[in-house]
């Protein structure tokens, strides 16, 4: 009797001591946890296209970091909405509906070019060979295709119309329908819409094709310029300092390398991206590719990127004066180019 009750209190310690250590252990575990920054992080992307995030984590620049897939977009205004729900832990949008989430109470700051217009990359807006539509002033009563609303698209055939002498009544009369980027040449040869917009790879075929001629741009109004950035909160930030220092420094690295390395190359890199994620893209599209858009070394962010939205907003009545500054929503800290382009300014200013 005395031995089973012996070999039963052993047992029963043994059981304890053996709870307790685990207890430790996953204690010590999740405080490990807490203090530890996210490594994998979630993002959307457009069907048929490389981010440079992708780009960089195919190169090796990302180093830790492990980019997880969660969905395809269609506009930047859908990838912010998912970043303010917290679905995705970066997104990347135009910088004039970056602005409206920040007016709207969303803290984001803004720390890499994501993509841009150039002679090579412009959004432009088409209509077919015999249209009878020749100005601005045509449009009034008629559909323009863009590919969401509120965003890239929207500011400048806004911007477009008004340059041209359009009332803000008038401006309304202008129909945009929100279609698939893939979907808008046919739209337009098959009289479903007036105008489509066009950009990139999209362009460059439909032209190809013939039938169709250039109304205007968004070069034509602005130049070449960074039209949008990646964003996180700075929720997100705070919790990340050195996930989001390499993200960043990854991302820039990318676009240099996109910027300097051969157009082939770069071409041959992004379809093998496409071919070994396996998400049954076209990988054709990436065959139109021509240069990264982007103005600014490393993708590094000016206050006028934001200042020029910011000031469309207020004259169209979207935003009161003095709501939002553009240096609130900018960091370029993490950037690694930062140095060597803020050496180089001041050399050149002396």
């Amino acid at each position: 009797m005395n031995y089973f009750n012996f070999k039963s209190v052993l047992m029963l310690l043994t059981a304890l001591l053996v709870a307790t250590l685990s207890g430790c252990a996953r204690e010590g575990e999740n405080s490990q946890l807490a203090g530890q920054e996210k490594t994998e992080l979630r993002y959307q992307w457009v069907g048929g296209f490389v981010s440079f995030p992708e780009l960089a984590e195919e190169l090796g620049y990302l180093g830790n970091i492990k980019l997880n897939y969660v969905g395809s977009i269609t506009g930047g205004p859908q990838d912010l909405q998912a970043l303010a729900t917290g679905d995705v832990d970066f997104a990347t949008a135009f910088n004039g509906a970056i602005v409206k989430l920040a007016v709207s109470g969303v803290d984001i700051v803004s720390l890499v070019g994501s993509y841009g217009s150039d002679e090579n990359t412009a959004i432009a807006f088409f209509v077919t060979e015999d249209s009878p539509i020749k100005t601005a002033r045509d449009l009034i009563g008629k559909k323009i295709s863009v590919n969401t609303l509120g965003a890239h698209s929207e500011f400048t055939i806004k911007e477009y119309l008004y340059r041209n002498g359009l009332t803000k009544d008038e401006v309304e009369q202008v129909e945009l329908t929100v279609l698939p980027p893939v979907n808008s040449e046919q739209s337009l040869r098959a009289g479903q819409v007036d105008v489509a917009q066009l950009n990139g790879i999209l362009k460059d075929k439909a032209l190809a094709r013939g039938g169709i001629r250039q109304l205007f741009a968004d070069i034509d109004l602005f130049g070449d310029f960074t039209a949008g950035n990646y964003v996180v909160t700075k929720k997100f930030l705070a919790a990340n300092p050195n996930t989001t220092r390499q993200f960043v420094e990854g991302t820039a690295r990318a676009i240099e390398w996109a910027r300097n390395t051969p157009r082939e190359e770069v071409i041959a890199k992004f379809t093998s991206i496409i071919n070994k994620r396996g998400r049954n893209e076209d990988a054709r599209l990436v065959q139109f590719w021509k240069s990264t858009g982007i103005a600014d070394k490393g993708g590094l962010i000016t206050e006028k990127q934001y200042e020029q939205w910011i000031d469309w907003l207020v004259r169209d009545g979207q935003l009161e004066p003095g709501k939002i500054k553009a240096k609130d929503l900018i960091d370029n800290s993490f950037n690694p180019y930062l140095t060597e382009v803020s050496d180089n300014a001041a050399q050149a200013s002396q």
